[in-house]
């Protein structure tokens, strides 16, 4: 079992920048291919980066490409999204997910991911 605890949203202008950190205990976290999606009412929950288990492979979202970046420490079992030049779009709650993989095969569906933090709000003002 792993539990993954999402931290680091909040309420930011338009322009500014968050880090989201998501912290996992449990089994051996570097066996884990991890990602971040997010979701806002009435939608589904879409990818927004995803990161292989070794943190040599990455992927977005092409609506944040350049402007966030994903990132793990297999030290501290952390994963971590740093978000830059955030606009009101980006406005939704953030989950980390992480399942695990036998490769650097790295997963953008929902359902392909076993496990879930609780999400953080990220809230973009104008």
């Amino acid at each position: 079992q792993v539990q993954l605890v999402e931290s680091g949203g909040g309420l930011v202008q338009v322009g500014g920048s968050l880090r989201l950190s998501c912290a996992a205990s449990g089994r051996s976290f570097t066996n884990y291919g991890m990602s971040w999606f997010r979701q806002t009412p009435g939608k589904e929950r879409e990818l927004v980066a995803a990161i292989s288990r070794s943190g040599g492979s990455t992927r977005y979202a092409d609506s944040v490409k350049g402007r966030f970046t994903i990132s793990r420490d297999n030290i501290k079992n952390t994963m971590y999204l740093q978000m830059s030049s955030l606009k009101p779009e980006d406005t939704a709650v953030y989950y980390c997910a992480s399942r695990e993989v036998y490769s650097s095969t790295i997963y953008t569906r929902p359902g392909m991911y076993d496990y879930w933090g609780q999400g953080t709000q990220v809230t973009v003002s104008s």
